[in-house]
């Protein structure tokens, strides 16, 4: 693994092909957000299913640990819920002009290498290019390109900020103006049995789909797996819908039927002909938005980018403890320190380092432009001390 942001990505099941942190899709390379096997969803039951990069795993990239190739399953952990409603679902559509007002197409660069690539959908809330988005679309992001799909246009997209815990993020669009921004809704949260429309970039093709289905029921909570398969964690008060949602449709609209946005886009279960999905309420994602403009940061929401510190590590072998250098990212404060593979890092401003977790968790307490002493021992064994300056990584 890269020691960068320590993200803690969220693993959620959706369509075949892989599934990146619920439904945007990726290319190439696998990445940490990528679907370990079918997770299963409130009120489906247990099982089991397949997912990308089970094969091993790789070095990682930049704060998280990437899956190798191949393709493996896993048991699907067990819904605590019980679903509390039956819905349609229609097969998907090519999105109407009214449909699209607002939706953007985002394409984004994982880590540093530019085979890596992801795909999902965003929101325009603001005519000068503030789009709301899940977490997981952007996560350990180093580029992303934002289409307008009303018009056609492309922006280079900036993070303002992100709430992994909660599966949201903010971007701003440069030098946008004029934009069509979506119409929120204010009328609170559907109710089961509502018909709602899913608006997204279905398997990352780059053309706007529309997926018509039921709202089955809210509130719902979900079990997902964690990054590491160790263990899961849970998003809550999700809306769950009969609705043919698919990779690539992550942070788009959920309309309703004044064509209104009702929910965002985040996970979907899939094993049987019908999917089911989850969206986060539009009430509860605008709350996190508006926190995140207004540059509060918390435990769970990070404004801007996060610390980077760029050594490639993993946990060294023997008993003198620490983590084995295994390289260094070029232009990084450790590129810039001297630390270089072979070395292995000990502490860092005082505090013992006993594993990559533990070191990913305190460069994580910091910010961008600090200094921090790291304690290393080199390849010949001498000890060494050295001061860097943590530079801003991918997103988070």
């Amino acid at each position: 693994m890269v020691i960068g942001s320590g993200i803690a990505a969220l693993a959620i099941v959706g369509a075949a092909g892989g599934t990146a942190l619920g439904l945007s899709t990726h290319g190439t390379t696998t990445t940490s957000s990528q679907s370990q096997g079918t997770t299963t969803l409130p009120g489906t039951g247990s099982g089991t299913g397949t997912g990308n990069g089970t094969g091993g795993t790789g070095t990682g990239t930049y704060g998280f640990t990437v899956p190798g190739d191949g393709t493996g399953s896993s048991d699907g952990s067990t819904g605590t819920d019980g679903g509390t409603g039956t819905g349609t679902q229609s097969p998907a559509t090519a999105a109407s002009a009214a449909q699209k007002k607002g939706v953007v197409t985002i394409n984004t660069i994982i880590g540093y290498d530019a085979s890596s690539q992801a795909a999902g959908t965003g929101m325009v809330l603001s005519s000068d290019g503030t789009v709301l988005t899940n977490n997981h679309v952007v996560q350990g992001a180093t580029s992303i390109t934002v289409t307008d799909e009303t018009t056609g246009k492309e922006y280079q997209a900036d993070v303002v900020g992100t709430d992994a815990t909660h599966d949201v993020a903010v971007l701003k669009l440069e030098g946008a103006s004029g934009l069509s921004a979506v119409t929120l809704d204010d009328d609170g949260e559907p109710a089961t049995g509502d018909t709602v429309t899913d608006v997204g970039n279905a398997e990352g093709t780059g053309d706007l789909v529309a997926a018509e289905g039921t709202v089955t029921a809210t509130d719902q909570d979900i079990q997902v797996q964690s990054e590491s398969g160790s263990g899961t964690e849970s998003l809550t008060g999700m809306i769950e819908i009969a609705a043919d949602i698919v990779s690539g449709d992550s942070g788009g609209p959920v309309l309703d039927s004044e064509g209104e946005v009702v929910g965002m886009a985040t996970a979907a279960s899939s094993g049987s002909a019908d999917v089911t999905g989850f969206a986060i309420p539009i009430t509860t994602a605008k709350t996190i938005a508006e926190k995140i403009l207004a540059g509060e940061s918390s435990s769970t929401i990070t404004i801007g980018l996060p610390a980077f510190l760029g050594v490639q590590v993993s946990d060294a072998s023997g008993t003198t403890g620490g983590v084995a250098v295994a390289g260094t990212v070029e232009g990084s404060g450790a590129a810039h320190a001297g630390l270089t593979e072979g070395d292995t890092i000990t502490s860092v401003d005082g505090t013992a380092v006993t594993s990559a977790d533990q070191l990913t968790r305190i460069v994580q307490s910091h910010a961008v432009g600090d200094r921090v002493s790291v304690d290393y021992t080199d390849g010949t064994g001498a000890a060494k001390t050295v001061t860097v300056t943590l530079t801003a990584g991918p997103a988070a």
